[in-house]
């Protein structure tokens, strides 16, 4: 089961990028975004035809990962199927928890990074950086940087924690 879920997770995370790429204004130029936009294309593409973005969201991706997530739980949660409001809502949960688990990965990758190849240019860094922005650009107007400490991420950190802890409470609610 561990297995089918990480891959329903990477699934998941594939149409969550697409959207947070366009949510972002990331650039779209980076390879990965690239790589990102030619794999779902396939599905988001025709989708996007019935489903229009809006603004800078690109509804039709975010729908797929959201369908991704609630296929993940019909497919290891089978005494889910009879209850289909109970199915889309812990998809909902799942799909959150796979955008928190992300955002976390990121955090670290960017702290290490800032840590160990300072000034150094590196195209998956520079997409992370664009995504986690807007989650760590309001704390850092709000708290000052220490010389070259920027506590920030931390406190990023924290609140995605606490998130995440909310989301597991909710989950273990609904089942």
């Amino acid at each position: 089961m561990n297995i089918l879920d990480f891959l329903f997770s990477l699934l998941a995370l594939l149409f969550l990028l697409r959207f947070l790429l366009q949510a972002t204004n990331a650039d779209f130029y980076n390879p990965l975004s690239q790589a990102v936009v030619k794999a779902s294309d396939v599905i988001c593409k025709p989708l996007r035809m019935a489903i229009p973005s809006f603004r800078n969201f690109d509804f039709a991706s975010l729908i797929v990962a959201w369908l991704v997530c609630v296929a993940a739980q019909a497919i290891m949660n089978t005494g889910l199927l009879n209850a289909i409001g109970l199915l889309l809502w812990v998809g909902l949960i799942f799909m959150l928890q796979v955008l928190t688990n992300f955002f976390i990965f990121c955090i670290f990758i960017l702290v290490l990074a800032s840590f160990l190849a300072q000034g150094a240019y590196n195209p998956v860094l520079a997409l992370f950086s664009q995504l986690v922005d807007p989650l760590i650009a309001p704390v850092r107007k709000i708290l000052p940087t220490f010389g070259p400490i920027d506590f920030s991420p931390m406190v990023v950190l924290i609140l995605i924690f606490l998130v995440q802890d909310m989301l597991r409470r909710v989950a273990y609610l609904g089942l």
